[in-house]
């Protein structure tokens, strides 16, 4: 049996690391940024919110693990994880991304987002060669970068989903 309730409470945590790495990610580029290039700022703090991510997301599994959750529960974690771990190390990077654009600059001239781009080719390029060819890695690589930011903007809908309707006041009673 999965507990629901322990999956839900996962992955609303992952929605906020998500969001935490975004945000994070974004305003330590932008200040660092202020003081050095824009390329050394993302390549300071780029590594440094990917592992922040990293280890909250173990956090989270090592949390489940030594939970008394049934071997269901911790094996749908497990999965989840997996399955969510790239996209949430997409975060930070897009946050550094974002940042690039609106100065109008390459990120590609970036070691850390090169690093990071590198990383996940060669988890994606041996998947694009088992599907057929090869040249299914550029349509894999815009594949993960689409399907990271729709799972990163619904995290932060999950997470902010409450407070709107906080602001929005209670539901009307019926008459």
């Amino acid at each position: 049996m999965i507990s629901l309730g322990h999956l839900k409470r996962r992955l609303g945590q992952y929605a906020a690391l998500w969001v935490g790495g975004f945000l994070l990610a974004l305003a330590g580029v932008w200040l660092a940024s202020a003081f050095m290039d824009l390329m050394a700022a993302a390549d300071l703090v780029l590594p440094a919110a990917m592992l922040g991510g990293s280890l909250g997301l173990g956090g989270g599994v090592i949390a489940s693990l030594v939970s008394r959750e049934t071997l269901g529960t911790k094996l749908a974690v497990l999965l989840l994880a997996a399955l969510l771990a790239l996209p949430l190390l997409w975060a930070p990077v897009s946050a550094a991304v974002l940042i690039a654009f609106v100065a109008d600059r390459s990120i590609e001239y970036s070691e850390a987002y090169a690093a990071f781009q590198i990383g996940v080719a060669r988890l994606l390029f041996p998947i694009s060669e088992a599907i057929g060819d090869g040249e299914l890695l550029g349509w894999a690589w815009t594949l993960f970068q689409w399907v990271s930011s729709i799972v990163g903007f619904f995290s932060a809908l999950a997470n902010i989903w409450p407070f709107i309707r906080r602001l929005l006041g209670p539901e009307p009673a019926e008459v």
